[in-house]
Parts: C-alpha cells; sequence; structure tokens
C-alpha cells in the first residue's frame, strides 16, 4: 500500500485508519500512526485499559510513534491477524509489526483459548534513522514498579490484573503517570515493547519476538487454510473471515456485534452504542455466512452456545454478554466525552431489555441450522424451544421495538412478523426432522394465518410496496419503508422474483437512497425511533440490495453493486457499520460483524448465482 499523509480532525484519526489484532479472547485497534487508543483487558467486553479512542485527551493510549510523522500505511501479513503499520519520518522509515501472540502449535478452530495474554509491537527501522516516541497512559491510570526487568501495573479498574509491560529500552514514569522513553534506531536496529497481562510469562526467559511473530502468524495461516471460497472478492471475503475470527470469542464460540463501544452512527449526534456482545439475529445471519465459507466449527460452536443459553435459561435474550449472561444496565460515562465530542459514551446495552418478537425467529432458526448441520435436539431444549414457537403465536400482532431497536413507541413491525412466522415454520421443521412431539396442525395453522396477514396487511397497494408495519386493511398507514424489507426473501417469506418483492426492492432502493448504491436503514422523518440526530447509510441494507438483485436474476447489476460496496473497506479491508454518504467516512463501531457477513454470503450467493447461469 502507498503510504499517505495522516489526517485528524479535532485531534482524532478517521475511524477507518485503524487495523484490529485479536487472540480470540480480546482485541485492540491500531491506528494508522502507530498509537493503540483502544484495548480492553482481559476480554472483548471488559474494561477499556486504553480508550483514547473515545477521548483523545483523557482516554490513554500506548504508542509507538515516529517523531515528525509525515505519511504511513498499513497492511496484514497475509491470511494472519498479525498487522504491520509503515510509518515515514522526516529521516527515515520505520516498520511497525503488532499482534497479540498465540501459543506455539496453536490450533485457531478448537474451542480454547490460544492466546499467551501478551500484546508485541516490534519496530525496524527499514531505511535512514527514526526518532520513535514509545509511550503509555492508561485511561484510568496505573501505579508503576520496576520487577524482574519489566514494570508492573497496578490498574485500579482491575486491581487482580496482572499486567507486566517490557521494552528493550528503559523506559521512564513520566510526570502525568506515564511510562515513556524516546529512542533514535538507525537502519536495521530495532524496539520490542510487550504488555502483558496473563501473570505467567514476565519471569520466564523471553521468547525471541521474531519467532514469537513467526508462530503466531503460523496459527492463523493454518486456520485460513480451511476458507472455502473462490467466488468475486476473493481476497476481501477471505479477510472478511479473518475478522470474523478476530471477533469470535475462542473459549465460548460467540462473536461479538463489533470490537467497540460508543463510536458514532453521526457526528455530534446521540446514537452511541456498546456493540461488545452478541445478538441473536447475529447468531443466525453470522453461522449462515461462517458454513458457506467452510467455517463449520465456529459456525458449530456459534449454534451450540446460543442454543445452551435457551436450554439453560429456558428462555432467550436478545443479547448475551460473551459468558451467555444478559448485559448489564446501560449507562452513560461522562469521565469521557466520546470520538470527536460525540458523546454519551455508553457502557452495557438497553437493548437487553427491549421487545424485540424477531427473536423467536432468529433463534429458531438457529436451532434448524443446527438440526440441519446434525445436531440433536434434546428434550430440555425441545421443552424451551416450543415455549418460544407458542410466544411468537401469541405475539405476533404485538407491537414491538424491531431490529433496528428504536426508543420509541413500539410498531407492529414487518420484519418482527415475518420472523414470528420464521419461528412457527423452523420448529415445525425441527419437529418433523427429529420425530418430536408437537400440535402439528395448530402451528401450520399458525404459520399459515402470520404469512397471509403479513402479505396483506404490510403490502400497501396503492404505493405498490411492502411497508414497514402491518396497517389492517382498510387504513393503509404501514408507515414508511426500512431496509428489514430485503430480508423477506432471504427468511423464505417472499422469493425474490415475486413482483411484490421487485416493487418493494426497487421502492427501498429509491427511497432510502444514499447515493453511489449505499441505503439508509429508514428514514428518521417518517419512521420515528424516540432519538435525535441522524446517522449514516448502513451497510449491510446495500448487501441485502445485492441479494435481492442476485435472486431476481439481475446479476450485472448484483455484480456491479457488491464490488462497489467492497471498495469501501479501508486499505486492510475492513469495514464499519455505516457510511458518511456525504464523504465516504466510517461511522459507527468497528469493525463491524454484520458487515462483513455481507461481504461473505452476498458474494457466495452471486458465485453460486452466476455458475448456475454459466
Amino acid at each position: 500500500m502507498p503510504l499517505r499523509p495522516l489526517v485528524r480532525t479535532d485531534g482524532y484519526l478517521p475511524i477507518e485508519d485503524h487495523g484490529l489484532i485479536g487472540d480470540g479472547a480480546t482485541c485492540a485497534l491500531v491506528g494508522r500512526d502507530g498509537t493503540i487508543p483502544w484495548l480492553c483487558l482481559p476480554d472483548f467486553d471488559s474494561r477499556p485499559f486504553v480508550a483514547g479512542l473515545l477521548d483523545a485527551e483523557r482516554g490513554g493510549s500506548l504508542d509507538v510513534t515516529p517523531v515528525g510523522l509525515q505519511a504511513a500505511a498499513q497492511h496484514y501479513l497475509e491470511d494472519t491477524g498479525v498487522l504491520v503499520t509503515d510509518l515515514q519520518g522526516p529521516d527515515g522509515r520505520l516498520e511497525l509489526t503488532d499482534c497479540m501472540t498465540l501459543r506455539s502449535g496453536a490450533d485457531l478452530g478448537e474451542q480454547v483459548p490460544s492466546g499467551r495474554g501478551e500484546l508485541l509491537r516490534v519496530a525496524r527501522a527499514v531505511s535512514g534513522s527514526v526518532e520513535v516516541d514509545v509511550r503509555l497512559i492508561p485511561w484510568d491510570g496505573v501505579q508503576v514498579r520496576p520487577e524482574l526487568g519489566a514494570w508492573r501495573l497496578r490498574w485500579p479498574a482491575d486491581p487482580e490484573l496482572e499486567l507486566y509491560l517490557w521494552c528493550s529500552y528503559d523506559l521512564e514514569v513520566g510526570r502525568d503517570g506515564s511510562l515513556r522513553t524516546r529512542v533514535r534506531l538507525r537502519e536495521g536496529e530495532h524496539l520490542t515493547l510487550t504488555l502483558q497481562w496473563s501473570g505467567q510469562t514476565h519471569t520466564r526467559a523471553r521468547t525471541a519476538p521474531e519467532r514469537l511473530i513467526d508462530q503466531t502468524a503460523a496459527a492463523w495461516r493454518a486456520w485460513a487454510g480451511n476458507i472455502d471460497y473462490a467466488g468475486p472478492q476473493r481476497e476481501l471475503v477471505r479477510r472478511s473471515a479473518l475478522t470474523l475470527k478476530l471477533l469470535d470469542h475462542a473459549s465460548t464460540g460467540a462473536v461479538m456485534a463489533a470490537a467497540t463501544s460508543s463510536l458514532p452512527e453521526g457526528i455530534g449526534g446521540e446514537r452511541n452504542w456498546d456493540y461488545r456482545y452478541t445478538w441473536v439475529r447475529d447468531a443466525a445471519f453470522t453461522t449462515y455466512a461462517l458454513r458457506r465459507i467452510g467455517m463449520r466449527e465456529e459456525a458449530d460452536s456459534f449454534l451450540a452456545w446460543t442454543l445452551r443459553n435457551v436450554e439453560r435459561d429456558e428462555r432467550t435474550s436478545i443479547v448475551y454478554t460473551l459468558d451467555g449472561r444478559r448485559p448489564g444496565m446501560e449507562w452513560q460515562d461522562l469521565a469521557l466525552s466520546g470520538y470527536r465530542g460525540s458523546g454519551p459514551v455508553r457502557w452495557g446495552n438497553g437493548a437487553a431489555r427491549q421487545v424485540q418478537h424477531d427473536v423467536y425467529g432468529e433463534l429458531l432458526d438457529v436451532a434448524y441450522q443446527w438440526v440441519r448441520a446434525g445436531g440433536v435436539v434434546g428434550e430440555p431444549l425441545w421443552r424451551a424451544l416450543c415455549d418460544l414457537t407458542e410466544q411468537a403465536i401469541a405475539n405476533w400482532r404485538t407491537p414491538d421495538n424491531g431490529i433496528w431497536e428504536i426508543r420509541d413507541a413500539g410498531r407492529p413491525f414487518t420484519y418482527s412478523v415475518a420472523l414470528c412466522h420464521v419461528a412457527v415454520d423452523r420448529a415445525l421443521r425441527i419437529a418433523q426432522q427429529g420425530g418430536l412431539p408437537h400440535p402439528a396442525q395448530r402451528w401450520r395453522e399458525a404459520a399459515d394465518r402470520i404469512r397471509a396477514t403479513l402479505l396483506e396487511e404490510a403490502w400497501d397497494p396503492g404505493r405498490g410496496t411492502f411497508t414497514e408495519h402491518l396497517a389492517p386493511a382498510g387504513e393503509r398507514n404501514g408507515g414508511g419503508l426500512d431496509g428489514a424489507l430485503l430480508t423477506l426473501p432471504l427468511r423464505r417469506i417472499v422469493p425474490a422474483d415475486d413482483p411484490r418483492m421487485v416493487a418493494t426492492t426497487e421502492a427501498v432502493r429509491r427511497h432510502l437512497d444514499a447515493g453511489d448504491g449505499l441505503l439508509y436503514r429508514y428514514l428518521h422523518t417518517e419512521s420515528p425511533d424516540g432519538l435525535s440526530g441522524g446517522e449514516g447509510a448502513f451497510l449491510l441494507c446495500s448487501f441485502w440490495l445485492v441479494d435481492n438483485l442476485t435472486g431476481q436474476g439481475r446479476l450485472d447489476e448484483a455484480h456491479a453493486l457488491y464490488d462497489s460496496l467492497c471498495g469501501r473497506a479501508n486499505e486492510l479491508g475492513l469495514l464499519a457499520e455505516e457510511i458518511d454518504p456525504a464523504t465516504g467516512a466510517f461511522l459507527g463501531n468497528f469493525p463491524q460483524a454484520f458487515s462483513h457477513v455481507g461481504v461473505v454470503t452476498s458474494g457466495w450467493n452471486l458465485a453460486q448465482a452466476e455458475r448456475r447461469q454459466a
């Protein structure tokens, strides 16, 4: 990648100027300037150790940065989670390699931790000489003391966590409580920095950093060798698979929605949410995508994790923490100003306590995928699934907060009603395949009734389109359009080439157009959501549009749109939740699993359709 100048706005790098590293337990964002402004310890959803991404002045960071930095670029070592940042200083060029180290011989396909609890940074002068600033400033501050050739850190946010920082050059304690040094490296010289939180490795003889990087890269490449995909945008699909793996919690099989919290959907707005959790609907979409490209172990682990939570609780939640519990109460953190001043910063997620009826269908679809993959539904789980099916039958007409988790009065959203039909349909399929006891006739009648009502009351004959929520016949007040209507063929409610769906696709494409193939998920002026301010275009909706065009046989259009969307990935192949239509800048939490699921699923669907047409 060519080196580019760095441009900061309000003291912040663009969201897209970051890369992701991780080890299956936690992750970090690495800026194109050599900073690490986001790292949660010891787990993905723990309190951030550094949070400069959400407050450049007070949030803290872990930096290895050339003095007088002029330009930079980033790339991954091929098929790995090892990140390389090239940094040009006034007198020379620095190569910075970052990774969270993995155990020797680690098998990322196994559902066991592979990480060593260590972040490794190796900086090497590749030409000229480079003066390098090294600095650690944790968000909440730390107490430091030298121990065994390293610095032991006592972090008030987690006093029981053993943290050690080691540098190949001497560090000093600054007046602000930071650990820092400034070093001039000449061509061929290198600097090594490690942050360890396992409490086990600091006393051992140090493994050569080159060896740690090599064994980490080898583990990633061994895993990536199982990716099975030969369709359009092959390299980006592979990178999307690796990104989903970086968001995969190895110990449980859960996949996080995103790596971050509170990156704004609109600069200066309040639409800032904590996405370091797992949504049930994500499980349904994600496992479908993973299985299509050969990631069967990850798909099965995610399915099993989701179903274990239901069997244990005898109910389903909308969103789970990584250990399978419901997130704590959402709260606003006034200690951080937010990315580019876009507060509030939030921890926890209030959506966990919303009413979202699509969860019944999402969960039953997860169970159906489990059965189709050879999984067995035992009596306790079947009892829980039957209960969810009955809840779908009882509640499908009741207003809810919907897939977009509005914070306003609920409505009988079309997507939620469709997923209640999915719940009953999938329950029938599971029962028939497994010979499980069930009220077959009553469930079939309920499924038919839900679908027939949706086709009648979500259809506006005057506008010639499905609308976002039901409206009784004669009232025709189904509200506006929303991007979730594009999922009706994906959920097998209406075929993609049905004239009603073709018309709806065009209506959504026209009405929610954000330019250049981007779509808003809905318009706030016609679909109130209880929040102020606007947001960017929602990438997944555009990938759903690709799927509809593919299903309608419009493959040239589908391929062109797919390539356009993939072209919006940053230089590392990473995507955020949303795009600012005016500038192309990333908005929302990053990297976003759903966007990468779109890359994988739409690419696979398009490849299959093109193969059939050939």
